[in-house]
């Protein structure tokens, strides 16, 4: 067996929400992204959304490995350090979206200890399995999980102080409409923080990269007929998602300020955060 280790490195850029309105000198974002076209079951004519939430459920038993295989392991790492982010914040009240399993969520009680954590998540399926895993750790009191739709959240304007989704907005079927419902739950001064995968930029370690993502994975996802789909469908997703600068322009749109992003590992994930302005912004 052969075994790889990757040093994490990083770096942070701030991009400021000016009072009046986005001045970034990125190339604008089209209405429709490129990922929002990217469904699990091409064949199928439902929604994205359903197609997401079919895909989970018939994955549900074996997604937590899915995530250490496609990341080699390190994932958990990465949600470590993402959540690292919220410790100045002291959330008592966050609300994790896309949750899945709840990795997320008990990992958020386990560093923070924030008063309550509500857990959404469109599939019944990746619910179950964390409502399991809650029980077995004795966190029902802590964590409630929902099902739950990232853009409709059933819950009031102002009622969280962070709100987190890991490996979930590439996703959304709508993730401008996602990020703008995420945006009006938070209370003011509340924190966004995203973890997801993205592309890395050094050639060698980019080759490498892709030749993992275009063929090593593909082909160990055909070992599992039932989820050769879904092993495809993440790989494409990650390719087509608006990474980096583009991410950063969106969060900008709509309606975060104090926004960042943190690359780790090399580029294949990156840690974005943004603020609700505590103050409304002017038009």
């Amino acid at each position: 067996m052969v075994q790889f280790k990757i040093q994490n490195l990083a770096f942070k850029i701030k991009h400021p929400l000016p009072r009046s309105h986005n001045i970034l000198p990125l190339r604008p974002m089209q209405n429709k992204l490129p990922h929002d076209e990217i469904v699990p079951f091409k064949d199928s004519e439902s929604t994205k959304k359903k197609q997401v939430a079919e895909m989970f459920n018939q994955i549900a038993f074996r997604y937590d490995f899915l995530n250490r295989f496609l990341s080699m392991g390190i994932d958990k790492g990465w949600r470590r350090k993402a959540i690292r982010l919220l410790k100045p914040l002291q959330p008592k009240r966050v609300l994790d979206v896309a949750t899945g399993t709840g990795d997320v969520a008990i990992l958020t009680w386990k560093m923070l200890k924030p008063t309550e954590i509500i857990g959404i998540d469109i599939s019944e399926g990746m619910l179950d399995f964390g409502r399991k895993k809650l029980k077995t750790k004795g966190l029902e009191k802590y964590i409630r999980l929902e099902s739950g739709d990232s853009e409709t959240i059933n819950h009031p304007d102002n009622s969280f102080d962070a709100v987190t989704v890991a490996f979930g907005v590439r996703n959304f079927e709508d993730l401008e409409k996602g990020l703008r419902e995420m945006n009006r739950v938070l209370r003011p001064g509340g924190q966004l923080i995203v973890l997801e995968f993205s592309k890395p930029k050094t050639g060698g370690f980019r080759n490498l990269y892709n030749f993992y993502m275009g063929l090593v994975a593909p082909q160990f996802g055909k070992l599992f007929s039932k989820s050769r789909e879904a092993y495809q469908y993440l790989i494409d997703s990650v390719k087509a998602f608006p990474e980096g600068p583009d991410f950063i322009t969106i969060l900008n749109k709509t309606g975060y300020c104090d926004t960042a992003m943190k690359p780790l590992s090399l580029g294949i994930c990156t840690i974005y955060s943004g603020k609700k302005p505590s103050t409304p912004v002017s038009s």
